[in-house]
């Protein structure tokens, strides 16, 4: 089959377009036709080798597509199933092995590049608001990089709870794709951004920040707290944020910061079901909305990664097998 393949870290340049052997079913597997590939920055970090990842190795851990085959032990699914993960190494290529543990079957008319692109981003939305901190109905809540693809999910989810969110964009067009989601209201980035947020919210400061922006946000998204808020920091597309003195949190008000991964809060089929099927389904009935700002064959992996990195997307990009 056709894949891409990493055989040494480095930049976009190393995903190479390559035949590599089909994937080798086991007892507890699901052989999947794969129909669309979700694209997240985790995949960014470990080809660069910033996450410990051995290589050569196919790259992606999300995707859709239909089963082609199951495992002796699998009973949960049949051939033909229309399944969806973001928990399947090797994903980028024709076919893969998946765990059926961690694979979703996929509702209704759900298309296959929203299933591909849904589960990642939307279970880390889901987490944040269910798990992390939940904003009651009035309360400001603060959404860096309002316009990337758990951000759009993120506002959405929220504004339905009846949350004022902010959120931070760099362009006017994502801008305006931000409001579409709900956003209440949209600053740039900048040194003044806290004070932009404080004046906001009354010189109060937001009950919380749901931060995947990382280096470059940090400090603000402290700044922009109120006593007791909540910074949850999920991801660092700019950078890791570097260490720093916890008895700054006393200080500014008692703050809580946490650094939470997707795998800490679906750590059971059970919790892994609830977050999926609440995305999923939200999707099927009109509720949710996941964008999918680019697609690309798959041979172009190395571009949509140069574009990802580059802030040039918004939303969710995909790759395509065959196209």
């Amino acid at each position: 089959m056709r894949a891409i393949q990493v055989s040494e870290h480095g930049g976009p340049e190393v995903l190479e377009y390559v035949e590599v052997p089909d994937p080798q079913l086991g007892p507890d597997q699901l052989l999947v036709d794969i129909q669309a590939i979700g694209i997240n920055f985790i995949d960014t970090y470990i080809r660069t080798g910033r996450y410990p990842q051995d290589v050569p190795y196919v790259p992606g851990a999300e995707g859709s597509g239909v089963v082609a085959e199951v495992g002796a032990n699998v009973t949960e699914f049949a051939v033909g199933d229309r399944v969806a993960w973001a928990a399947g190494p090797g994903s980028y290529a024709e076919r893969v092995a998946v765990n059926a543990a961690v694979a979703v079957k996929v509702p209704g008319e759900v298309d296959p590049k929203v299933a591909a692109s849904a589960l990642l981003q939307g279970m880390t939305a889901h987490y944040l608001l269910e798990s992390i901190y939940t904003p009651q109905p009035g309360e400001s809540v603060l959404v860096h990089a309002g316009a990337g693809g758990v951000g759009l999910v993120l506002t959405q989810l929220a504004a339905a709870r009846g949350a004022r969110v902010i959120t931070t964009v760099s362009t006017d067009a994502k801008e305006k794709l931000s409001r579409e989601a709900g956003a209440a209201e949209v600053l740039r980035y900048g040194d003044d951004l806290a004070d932009q947020v404080r004046a906001l919210t009354d010189g109060v400061g937001v009950a919380a920040v749901y931060d995947g922006v990382g280096a470059a946000t940090f400090e603000a998204s402290l700044a922009s707290l109120r006593v007791r808020g909540m910074l949850a920091l999920f991801g660092g597309a700019s950078g890791a944020v570097p260490p720093f003195d916890l008895q700054r949190l006393a200080g500014s008000g008692s703050l809580f910061v946490t650094r939470p991964t997707l795998a800490h809060y679906t750590r059971d089929r059970a919790e892994l079901l609830w977050r999926a099927t609440d995305i999923l389904n939200a999707i099927d009935n009109g509720t949710l909305r996941i964008r999918i700002g680019a697609t690309y064959p798959l041979a172009e992996a190395e571009q949509a990664h140069r574009d990802l990195e580059a802030r040039k997307t918004t939303g969710s990009i995909v790759l395509l097998p065959g196209s």
